[in-house]
């Protein structure tokens, strides 16, 4: 008894196997993964919020940018589209400008007559075609039919799209420009240089020519240098180049235009118009609902020009020869410009297929309406 008493209070004593140094351990390391863990998840957490707050941001950023891109891309449309417009506006300046000199500060040839001259003698008369009514059927008819035109087309044009359409845009001042607008612009700007060119090649011919008008003795009643006049018998058969203008009851403006009779500016002027206008509707106009309408607007507009033109014969203001070459001025730069300078006759670029290798040279042709042709817009 004693010995295994003694035995017993000699054995060591054990910690429990809970709180043995590995046990100890092991809980030490289990509390700090645990503590890692929770850290690990808080590092996580700010993380995730870092990151959406750097998100957020970044997208702040790339809105701020495309913003910056989308004004900066509108103000050089805005400004391609002025440019571009100034450029159409002072083109048609340039060449209207020397009209305007040759109005002001043109003085024509200085030719002689004879006093026995029977083209010369005719009385003076008023216009039947006055100047407004040249302006309005110059200026006012063809830009209104271009205008209905254009409405009309692209009326029908958004019909069939049913607002699909793939045609370029135009937009101006963050507003989308409708297409009607965009081609009346066309339109009417190179009608307007059209008219302006033919108008310009008219004075040019006028002013170097000088020809005498029909009614120049009524106008100008010439008082030749030494003092006699067309009554004189002295001066029948004879070339006068000095005299001067007794003028009486003439104006000024009357006695500079006595000068420009050739070539006529009214005929060059509405046939230009009218012809314009006409080829015009046949390119632009596609109504079906009657083959005759388009035909019929076109008859009316040359009379129109045809009766102008008659008209200066009839009130003695030209020649007829100065009415001929007025309506071919006119008519000359009509075809020129509508199928040169602008594109209502247009054609889409077709390139014949050509054989580029020894088997296209060996392959059998195809037939005339199975030919293969490259397009090109």
């Amino acid at each position: 008894m004693r010995n295994e008493s003694s035995a017993s209070e000699t054995t060591p004593l054990r910690r429990p196997e809970s709180e043995s140094p590995d046990n100890v351990a092991q809980n030490h390391g289990q509390l700090t993964v645990v503590n890692n863990n929770h850290s690990n998840s808080n590092n996580n957490n700010s993380n995730y919020g870092d990151s959406v707050t750097v998100r957020l941001q970044d997208n702040n950023e790339d809105n701020n940018i495309q913003q910056q891109q989308s004004k900066a891309t509108n103000m050089d449309t805005n400004k391609r589209i002025l440019c571009r417009v100034g450029l159409d506006v002072l083109i048609l300046l340039c060449v209207g400008f020397p009209i305007l000199l040759f109005f002001l500060l043109g003085e024509p040839y200085k030719r002689g007559f004879f006093c026995d001259d029977e083209s010369l003698k005719h009385p003076f008369h008023d216009s039947t075609v006055r100047n407004w009514m040249l302006y309005f059927i110059g200026v006012i008819i063809p830009v209104g039919v271009m205008l209905a035109v254009e409405v009309i087309i692209s009326q029908n044009k958004a019909k069939t799209d049913n607002g699909n359409s793939i045609g370029r845009r135009y937009v101006f001042m963050n507003r989308e420009l409708p297409d009607w607008l965009i081609e009346c612009y066309k339109k009417v700007g190179i009608y307007a240089f059209g008219a302006v060119v033919s108008q310009l090649t008219t004075d040019i011919a006028k002013y170097s020519i000088g020809r005498l008008r029909p009614h120049f003795i009524a106008v100008c009643q010439p008082v030749m240098s030494d003092g006699s006049t067309c009554d004189d018998p002295r001066n029948v058969g004879k070339y006068i180049e000095e005299f001067t203008c007794k003028g009486v009851g003439s104006s000024a403006r009357m006695l500079k235009e006595m000068r420009l009779s050739f070539p006529s500016g009214h005929s060059s002027f509405t046939f230009f118009a009218m012809v314009y206008l006409a080829l015009y509707l046949q390119a632009r106009m596609t109504w079906r609902g009657s083959k005759l309408l388009r035909h019929l607007l076109q008859f009316v507009f040359i009379m129109v020009a045809w009766y102008t033109a008659l008209s200066r014969v009839s009130d003695y203001k030209h020649h007829w020869s100065d009415v001929l070459a007025g309506s071919l001025i006119g008519s000359l730069c009509a075809l020129v410009v509508a199928n040169f300078v602008s594109d209502l006759f247009k054609k889409p670029y077709k390139k014949p297929y050509l054989p580029r290798t020894a088997q296209d040279m060996n392959a059998t042709p195809l037939a005339p309406h199975q030919g293969i042709t490259i397009t090109s817009n």
